[in-house]
């Protein structure tokens, strides 16, 4: 049963760099990431903060709050609409309270606007609650713990309590988000969480072969190091394992997605251990095909056309045929660089290092920000691996494979002043990226869809002159959107 917290990132875009003049914004998808979509407690809170702020200061922020709608909304949009109602009563006899309607042009910002709640902590955690209950119901006996009983055989031996697996990674430095899904997983919920690294999951985790169930141990005391590699079930000359600990119910990665999380390399303890779990009856958030799923790769092959109608029922089914297209329309340009390269692809290429670098980025199979390529540097990197043909045609290097190039969007500028670590970094121009958090629970067989909701929202924002956009990798900061 696969379990997803998807985050989807969206940008806004347009082609106009005139703030005087306004022309309509378009909302793109940037990326979908299914695995260790973080800021969802960090998030949550900071919309609370901003929340606050702009409700309590609102007539000293008002002027800047307006300044920045009419960039992205335009002179025409500058308006917001407050209806008020007001009861007269009147002594006139055989007439009734009259009610008076108002509606009022102003740029004081209405009530039910402005920064909104964002659910995001209690909804992953929900979804996380779900799969651990689908977990119990399937395969723990709850009711009967005889060993001489005839309950399902698949129901695994009751040795231990299940718990929920946070897989992260060494010498974590997002450790407060990742504890806020922790605690209210038990304060809501009543579920336990054990975190570690795959590194450690390859000796304190044991795979029951018979049944599949994945057991967590604990551990007395650390002697020597990592001698047996093959067993990859904690049966090693490492720590001095004890008891079982839990049963993992679900795992969820918040690790796994970078080459630095597998340091004893790729026949290494790390693989073995990411092995032994995807072996195992434990939900996984992400399964490895969602994990494939959310690389940048495969997004570039669902943006090509005819791909998105193998998804739908479309046929004759005109408001199908209008839901697919609108969703083509809201993919950015993404182009393929490997072999299976096609015309358009071709084009966008030819363009890019041409003189128009600067409206693309290059973009390998990597995520926490920090491995793109923009402007000349795009330019350099896409040259020295292209070989131009007397006909004009051009034969790419078997480097460029690993990378796809995307069309860079433009969002709109707006003032903004950005902190870190309690201070203030600057003031000035920023754009953002709106991220939506959504969860989907499967049934093992993918059969049957159990749970699938939106699930909050994460906005991050960064001066215009950024080309990263990571807040971990300290590009960018969180922030909340407004609702005009």
């Amino acid at each position: 049963k696969p379990l997803a917290n998807k985050g989807s990132d969206n940008d806004s875009d347009n082609n106009n760099n005139n703030e005087y003049e306004y022309e309509p914004f378009e909302l793109k998808q940037v990326e979908l990431n299914t695995i260790a979509s973080s800021f969802a407690g960090l998030a949550t809170n900071v919309a609370k903060l901003h929340a606050a702020i702009t409700e309590r200061f609102e007539d000293y922020l008002n002027d800047w709050i307006v300044m920045n709608q009419k960039r992205v909304m335009g002179e025409q949009y500058l308006y917001c609409y407050r209806e008020t109602e007001t009861e007269t009563d009147t002594e006139i006899e055989g007439t009734a309270t009259a009610t008076e309607t108002e509606i009022e042009t102003t740029t004081t910002l209405t009530t039910n606007l402005g920064v909104q709640q964002n659910p995001a902590l209690d909804r992953l955690p929900f979804a996380m609650k779900l799969a651990h209950e689908r977990y119990m119901e399937r395969f723990i006996d709850n009711t009967n713990n005889n060993s001489n009983s005839n309950s399902n055989s698949n129901k695994s031996k009751p040795a231990a309590a299940a718990a929920v697996l946070f897989i992260v990674q060494d010498g974590e430095t997002n450790t407060v988000d990742q504890r806020m899904l922790e605690f209210k997983l038990w304060e809501e919920h009543k579920i336990p969480v054990v975190r570690m690294s795959l590194t450690k999951a390859f000796t304190h985790l044991k795979l029951d072969k018979d049944n599949g169930s994945l057991y967590i141990l604990d551990d007395i005391a650390e002697k020597g190091g990592k001698d047996d590699k093959d067993e990859g079930s904690g049966s090693g000359s490492g720590p001095q394992l004890g008891p079982i600990l839990y049963q993992a119910s679900l795992v969820y990665y918040r690790a796994g997605y970078a080459p630095t999380d597998y340091p004893d390399g790729d026949d290494g303890i790390e693989w073995k251990a990411r092995e032994m779990i995807e072996r195992s009856i434990a939900t996984k958030c992400p399964s490895l095909g969602y994990h494939l799923a959310g690389t940048k790769k495969v997004q570039q092959e669902l943006a090509r056309p005819g791909v998105l109608e193998r998804f739908f029922d479309t046929g004759s089914d005109s408001d199908s045929n209008d839901r697919v297209q609108r969703m083509r329309d809201a993919f950015a340009g993404l182009y393929s660089l490997g072999d299976d390269a096609v015309e358009e692809d071709y084009l966008a290429i030819k363009d890019a290092i041409s003189g128009s670098e600067g409206r693309y980025v290059l973009k390998p199979q990597r995520e926490g920000g920090g491995y793109n390529y923009y402007g000349e540097k795009l330019a350099a990197k896409i040259g020295a691996n292209v070989k131009r043909n007397d006909d004009g045609s051009l034969e790419l290097g078997e480097d460029l494979a690993e990378f796809i190039l995307m069309q860079r969007l433009f969002p709109p500028k707006q003032r903004a002043v950005l902190l870190r670590a309690g201070m203030v970094e600057g003031s000035g121009e920023s754009i953002s990226e709106l991220g939506c958090f959504g969860t989907i629970l499967q049934s093992f067989d993918g059969e049957t869809t159990l749970h699938n909701e939106y699930a909050g929202f994460l906005l991050r924002t960064k001066f215009e002159n950024v080309d990263e956009g990571g807040v971990a990798s300290g590009f960018a900061t969180l922030s909340s959107p407004y609702l005009c």
